[in-house]
């Protein structure tokens, strides 16, 4: 589907590689995903998303061949790894009071937020006071600092209405645009066509094409 900017992302070469890569609950999984594409998956709860977007984060412990731009995962420090492929949880960490200390830059963040939706005077908040949906769009807006090259994403939309999922697809699809590699899972049927270029289905840890 055409987005609202009317300006598809261009797909470049394959940034990240995964063969079967495995762990309990997840059976082998093989899949590539290039620089500007986004691939979706979809499935029951319990089916394996989640455990399939830590696998490739390097977050628990598993078994397989994960390269990103024909760099194998092992040569790569996991610091370097996790900032390069960055995972978002569906309710997202945050390891301290203060909304700003999150953030390496915060008046970059403050300058972006509205386009999310939300106040600038929230970065200066303390993350109690800060509602599901507004953790949701402040946890994408670090997740883009740096500059990933694959985000990992869990229900970025989940606590959100409609009007805000759409600014949160916006900002989707200006990274995919730049090159970012995107895999979504998520069930948000409007997100899903919107962005994705491939489709999965998962359950029982087995991911197939949807």
């Amino acid at each position: 589907m055409p987005s609202g900017k009317g300006e598809q992302p261009i797909v470049t070469q394959v940034r990240l590689t995964v063969e079967n890569l495995r762990r309990p609950g997840l059976a082998p999984v093989s899949l590539n995903l290039a620089g500007g594409e986004c691939i979706t998956v979809t499935g029951p709860s319990g089916g394996g998303k989640t455990l399939l977007l830590r696998a490739i984060a390097d977050l628990d412990p598993c078994e397989g061949d994960v390269r990103l731009d024909g760099v194998s995962r092992t040569a790569i420090p996991a610091p370097r790894w996790r900032q390069a492929v960055r995972y978002v949880a569906a309710e997202p960490g945050w390891w301290t009071d203060s909304v700003a200390a999150h953030f390496h830059a915060p008046d970059e963040a403050r300058a972006r937020i509205s386009e999310v939706g939300l106040s600038p005077d929230l970065i200066d908040a303390p993350v109690a006071r800060l509602s599901t949906g507004e953790r949701q769009r402040l946890a994408l807006l670090r997740a883009l600092e740096r500059d990933p090259k694959i985000l990992l994403m869990d229900e970025p939309t989940a606590a959100l209405d409609s009007a805000n999922a759409a600014l949160v697809a916006d900002m989707l699809e200006e990274a995919l645009r730049s090159g970012l590699g995107l895999v979504l899972v998520t069930h948000d049927t409007t997100l899903t066509a919107r962005l994705g270029r491939r489709h999965y289905h998962m359950a029982d840890g087995r991911l197939s094409p949807a």
